[in-house]
This record gives structure tokens, C-alpha cells and sequence, in this order.
């Protein structure tokens, strides 16, 4: 694998992005748990840090977690029933029919997905299943929601890489090729102080590159106005993304 070769967004900040992204729902895991006939092993491809990896390591024995950010994979959590791999997910490297289910959590927009597809294909065993997610603009309340869908928008939308689009769209024109298994509706939901909040906002990739090009951050500005809208600033309020699912079987 050549790393220079993939889209690299996040390395640079690849540890403030296993401290501030949200953590996918338990009942997303136990859904596809059970739609597995088998729950031997799983491949979660373009993991980042683990956080998808994580949560199907209560419900498969082994689970293989690649990424081909060695950054990423460095800052990975930990658990005993995963192991890491610097990869791409479109490479060989995992035999055939290894796989009860292999997923792609915020990522596959980033795939060459032909050739992932053909992976996915080669390494779940028959009547495997294969499940892709994303999730776009969050909701908190309506005056704050209208702030931060003017900062996505506005100030830094000219940073934000082509592939967003996909996810704009909710992988709603994402090719998916598979027996399709209908989702159950499904969210994130964290309580979160202002700062936290803002410190998921400067994960974004667009607001990384609007720093690197700007040499200055954005978000103090967008801070003092929300401040306005927040109440206390140490106060948590519920911080809420819908997840938008593909599953299918082989």
C-alpha cells in the first residue's frame, strides 16, 4: 500500500479525532449482530481510531480493523478482540469467507467502491452481511442548528472535499449493490458541554484545511455566538446525529 495515494483528511489531527467524535449507537451493533448467522469475525474498513471497531467487538469473537492512516491506527483504542491493520480497504489481504459482516462507519464515501465491493464480496461468507453508515449535521435546538448550518455553509464550504456531498445526501445516491435489509431508525445522541461540542466541530476536515490555509481557527468566532444561544456554557445539552444505514447481504 502506497499511503500518499488515499485522500488523507484526518492524520493531522488524529488524536483530537479519537478524543472528540461521537461514538456510534449500542443498538446499531446489536442489529446487525443479529442479522449475522455467525459472529466468528468482522472487518470494520477505514475504522480511524475504532470507533465502529469497538462496538462489534461485544457481539464477534475476533474483529480486523483497518485504516491506511498509520496515525489513526496509532491512536486507536484498544481491545482484545481487535486487531489493528494500516490498510486500505479496497487491498487483498483477508481470506475468502473469513467474514460474518464488514462494515464502513463514516467512511466508505472515501472508498474506491468498486473494488471495495469486490473485497467485501470475497471475504463474507455466504449470506454474510455488509453494512455501510454515515451521519451529516447534527441537531441540538433550532436557533443553534441554524448557527451551525451557517458555519457548514458559509465560512468554511469552500473546505470541504467533493465527497461531502455524499454525505449531504445521506448515501442516499451511494451505489450499493446488495440484497438490501432495511434499517431500523437510529441516532447518535451524546450530552455535551459548549466546549466539547466545539471540539467536535474542529475535527471537521473542512475547518482543518480552512486552518491550514487561513493560519487562523474559525471557531472562537462561532463560540461567541453560540455562547448566546447555549445558557451556561458548562451545561450539557443533547447533541443528536440520525444515522443513514445500507445493509445488504452477498
Amino acid at each position: 500500500m502506497n499511503p500518499s495515494r488515499f485522500k488523507d483528511h484526518f492524520s493531522a489531527h488524529a488524536s483530537d479525532y479519537a478524543e472528540a467524535r461521537p461514538r456510534y449507537p449500542e443498538e446499531l451493533f446489536a442489529w446487525l449482530a443479529e442479522r449475522t448467522a455467525g459472529h466468528d469475525a468482522a472487518w470494520d474498513c477505514g475504522t480511524g481510531n475504532g470507533q465502529a471497531a469497538l462496538g462489534l467487538a461485544a457481539y464477534y469473537a475476533r474483529v480486523v480493523a483497518t485504516d491506511p492512516s498509520a496515525k489513526q491506527i496509532s491512536n486507536a483504542f484498544p481491545h482484545p478482540r481487535v486487531t489493528y491493520r494500516v490498510t486500505k480497504a479496497e487491498s487483498r489481504g483477508l481470506p475468502a469467507q473469513s467474514m460474518d459482516l464488514v462494515t464502513a462507519a463514516q467512511a466508505a464515501h472515501w472508498f474506491e467502491l468498486p473494488r471495495f465491493y469486490d473485497q467485501a464480496r470475497s471475504v463474507l461468507k455466504p449470506q454474510g452481511v455488509i453494512a455501510i453508515w454515515c451521519y451529516g449535521l447534527c441537531c441540538i435546538d433550532p436557533a443553534i442548528d441554524a448557527v451551525v448550518q451557517e458555519f457548514y455553509s458559509g465560512e468554511i464550504a469552500a473546505y470541504w472535499p467533493p465527497e461531502r456531498a455524499l454525505i449531504d445526501d445521506g448515501y442516499r445516491s451511494l451505489d450499493f449493490p446488495f440484497q438490501a435489509i432495511p434499517p431500523p431508525p437510529l441516532q447518535m445522541r451524546h450530552a455535551w458541554t459548549l466546549s466539547q461540542f466545539l471540539a467536535y466541530l474542529r475535527t471537521w476536515s473542512a475547518v482543518q484545511k480552512f486552518m491550514d490555509h487561513k493560519a487562523r481557527d474559525p471557531v472562537p468566532a462561532l463560540r461567541t455566538r453560540l455562547e448566546k444561544l447555549w445558557g451556561k456554557v458548562d451545561a450539557s445539552r443533547d447533541v443528536i446525529w440520525p444515522l443513514h444505514i445500507h445493509a445488504g447481504r452477498i
